[in-house]
């Protein structure tokens, strides 16, 4: 960090340039040209804006007033992201409801939040068709081997898929017995923890 001539804080971006620490109209038109690229929960934007602001209370006032006028514009809603999110993962990428769940984790949204919008999104899903669908989007074909089963089940396991739907998928494609029992075992440990 670096102080210029006016006494303005800077800091040196990734690509080395240096750059002043924004105001707060200068971090309001920032956030809004960040949510313009694509859309960002309250939690990711105010990580984006921290490494723009003011070092202190000045920076964290200056974010706080941003966030509450991005809000009151309808610019920035949790409840929204989380509900777009989560139809994007499932109609889209076929994933599931675990997944959606890590997902909306990381990008800052309160638990509570994330149980009510998997759950409303996921409740009445037939799991396994998902996954069926999932394989298909991904082309993953019919496991001829035992290193094949192993493979399918970490791409399925890797998507948020529960080993009871992974078991039911496996089963139906008529996966010899001992590939299954695999299987069973990783659901009992599961199970456990």
């Amino acid at each position: 960090m670096q102080t210029n001539g006016g006494g303005a804080v800077a800091f040196r971006s990734r690509a080395g340039r240096v750059q002043a620490r924004l105001s707060e109209s200068a971090l309001y038109e920032y956030a809004v040209k960040a949510l313009a690229r694509h859309m960002r929960s309250e939690e990711e934007l105010r990580r984006l804006m921290q490494q723009r602001s003011e070092i202190g209370e000045r920076g964290e006032a200056a974010i706080a007033a941003v966030v509450a006028k991005l809000k009151e514009q309808r610019y920035l809603d949790d409840q929204s992201y989380a509900e777009t999110y989560a139809r994007l993962r499932q109609e889209n990428e076929k994933l599931g409801a675990r997944r959606v769940r890590q997902g909306l984790a990381q990008k800052g949204l309160k638990p509570e939040l994330i149980e009510q919008t998997v759950d409303a999104r996921y409740g009445g899903t037939n799991e396994e068709a998902l996954a069926r669908e999932h394989l298909s989007r991904k082309r993953i074909p019919k496991p001829e081997s035992p290193k094949d089963t192993a493979r399918v089940v970490r791409r399925l396991v890797a998507a948020g898929f529960s080993t009871g739907t992974i078991y039911k998928v496996l089963r139906q494609w008529d996966v010899p017995e001992e590939a299954l029992t695999a299987v069973e075992s990783m659901d009992a440990e599961q199970g456990e923890e």
